[in-house]
């Protein structure tokens, strides 16, 4: 692994809790971990959003902030919200290689549908291929031409495909998208909360760009989009905050329109001017070739801690995180008592180690009418690595606790619905072990 680029001068206590306290926080929070309090947690690989450690230079920039104005939103999902409010109408369809869970959602409130059209090797979990977050170009065109340009008022691309388990995109694969949709007239978006990792990957995977500057390779890329929704809270390095650009000046008028509305005025979009700039910092921090090779290094070693170990996991690894086969970790449960998210709970109990299910909870659906419920492809946990947190003996621990799990994994029981919302419902929902209640009512998303 490459040598950290940093040292670490400030440190947060944690404490480990026994196996009696987290079980009893987990049933307060209806065993949905995203309800458990954080110093209940030791290892918190639930998510990299808003998690990273910043540096010294960005607490200084958040000290010298002078609430000087910029275009912000106050997080990622904001941006997508005021896109869509403006340019989605009912029926009409996004397609994007595959739309992570507030981007879908927002896209669905506005009354239009997001269709995933990724390459098939992406579904692959077994499959080598270096760019298994990139867009079937072919799928996107047979859509053009069955539904109507004219329904599809722009398409989305998420570097890296966080869904499809951190996944880069080629470069050569966004230039063959932009072409595509430059000759029909659809604006092309980047879902761009990863964009820094997702430039390493085609630096190191793509020949035609290796050697190049991550900064070169990040100026390419947003060169062939319209526009780019952002969270800040990965990439960006910071804690919160978000941004939608755009090169369009009528609809970046209609958009600002709404920020008033919902976020703030358009210069500072609800934002205090010292996170606007810990934001600018980060961001000039996060296209550091030597931060970044670290980045990457870190998650592949924990991956490969498990895959060596006999543990099923998604392959390559990702730029964020690790993204275990729930489904084969649990064979012995079916799809209906949702094994991503008794993988999750079961290792939290365990150890203290806090993931999230990315499977049948997380984008299952209810069909209101036949009420027949139908699962994504994948039934994935994924272990998302926070960046300059967390040293090689945390993540020695979490592969030393999956492994045990595994070896045990026959006891594992399953979980149903007690309670779920009609959208985003993993965030709120609460469930109970099979078979510790009566049946489970709930209404259908």
């Amino acid at each position: 692994m490459s040598l950290p680029p940093f040292k670490i001068k400030v440190v947060e206590p944690v404490k480990v809790r026994t196996r009696e306290e987290r079980l009893e926080q987990a049933r307060r929070a209806g065993f949905n971990l995203f309800h458990i309090p954080a110093e209940y947690v030791y290892v918190d690989l639930l998510t990299d959003s808003g998690t990273s450690a910043m540096s010294a230079s960005q607490w200084s920039a958040m000290m010298h902030g002078d609430e000087a104005y910029v275009i912000p939103t106050h997080q990622g999902r904001a941006a997508e919200h005021l896109l869509f409010s403006v340019l989605v109408k009912p029926g009409d369809i996004v397609p994007s290689n595959t739309h992570f869970d507030t981007t879908r959602a927002n896209i669905e409130v506005a009354g239009g549908e997001a269709v995933d059209l990724a390459i098939d090797e992406a579904l692959d979990l077994h499959s080598d291929h270096p760019f298994k977050g990139n867009i079937d170009v072919e799928k996107v065109e047979n859509l053009i031409e069955r539904k109507g340009k004219e329904n599809i008022p722009l398409s989305m691309l998420t570097l890296t495909n966080n869904t499809g388990g951190g996944q880069p995109v080629s470069m050569e694969n966004l230039a063959r998208l932009h072409a595509l949709l430059f000759r029909h007239g659809i604006p092309l978006f980047i879902d761009a909360c990863r964009f820094a990792e997702n430039a390493y990957f085609v630096r190191e995977r793509e020949g035609a760009h290796s050697g190049r500057s991550i900064l070169d390779i990040t100026a390419d890329t947003f060169a062939l989009a319209d526009g780019c929704t952002m969270s800040a809270k990965k990439d960006g390095l910071v804690n919160i905050g978000g941004f939608l650009a755009l090169h369009e000046g009528d609809l970046a008028r209609r958009i600002k329109e709404r920020l008033v509305l919902y976020e703030g005025f358009e210069t500072y979009g609800g934002l205090a001017g010292r996170d606007l700039e810990a934001v600018a910092v980060g961001l000039e921090e996060v296209v550091d070739i030597h931060y970044l090779a670290h980045r990457i290094e870190q998650v592949a070693y924990l991956g490969e801690g498990l895959r060596r170990a006999g543990v099923p996991v998604l392959v390559p690894f990702g730029g964020h995180a690790v993204y275990v086969d729930a489904a084969s970790f649990l064979p012995h449960i079916p799809r209906e008592h949702f094994p991503g998210q008794a993988l999750s709970v079961a290792l939290y109990l365990d150890s203290g180690i806090r993931t999230v299910e990315i499977g049948g909870v997380m984008f299952g659906k209810t069909d209101r009418e036949t009420g027949e419920v139908v699962f994504p492809k994948l039934e994935l946990v994924r272990f998302a690595v926070p960046r300059r947190v967390y040293m090689r003996e945390h993540l020695d621990f979490a592969i030393e606790s999956v492994v045990e799990l595994y070896r045990r994994r026959d006891s594992v029981t399953g979980y149903e619905f007690e309670y779920q919302a009609d959208v985003l419902r993993h965030f709120t929902a609460r469930f109970r072990p099979v078979g510790a209640g009566s049946k489970s009512q709930v209404s259908p998303v």
